[in-house]
């Protein structure tokens, strides 16, 4: 049961900023990364075409919600209070690559893989079509912070 007067979110958002340089180291290294090994695509560009990386750091009050909604019920169990970590979630750092025209994706798609191969798939898909290439895995910068790159169309 939680301490008297501290929710579980209140754990949640100290273990937050506690996590927070990492999370923003993991967001950094992977945005240079990404840049990196982009940048022969990135210098082929005809001046029609676009390739932005952008990363991001998910906020203290989304990364809560996104585990409570992770959980049965959508709610913590008090009685259950070390079993929550931040930590476990894939997106807290992340990086998105927005491709213009939608052909570039799989060029990206590809120069991405050969360094990120063994990162986990999670595309974001319809019926008709995949909106975005996701995955998740751990880079260089932390073995605790878990980091995320989207490559979209725009």
């Amino acid at each position: 049961m939680a301490d008297a007067g501290r929710t579980i979110e209140d754990r949640l958002r100290e273990e937050y900023f506690q996590l927070l340089p990492e999370i923003r180291r993991v967001a950094g290294q992977l945005q240079s990364e990404v840049n990196y090994h982009l940048l022969p695509i990135a210098n082929a560009l005809e001046t029609y075409e676009q390739l932005i990386v952008k990363s991001r750091v998910k906020e203290c009050e989304s990364a809560v919600d996104a585990l409570r909604r992770r959980q049965e019920g959508a709610s913590f169990d008090d009685d259950q209070v070390a079993r929550y970590s931040l930590a476990n979630l894939k997106d807290l750092a992340g990086v998105r690559i927005l491709v213009f025209p939608r052909q570039r994706i799989i060029q990206v798609d590809r120069a991405l893989r050969e360094i990120f191969g063994s990162w986990t798939a999670d595309p974001v898909a319809t019926e008709e079509q995949v909106l975005a290439l996701k995955y998740h895995g751990f880079s260089a910068a932390s073995q605790l912070i878990s980091a995320e790159y989207q490559i979209v169309a725009i």
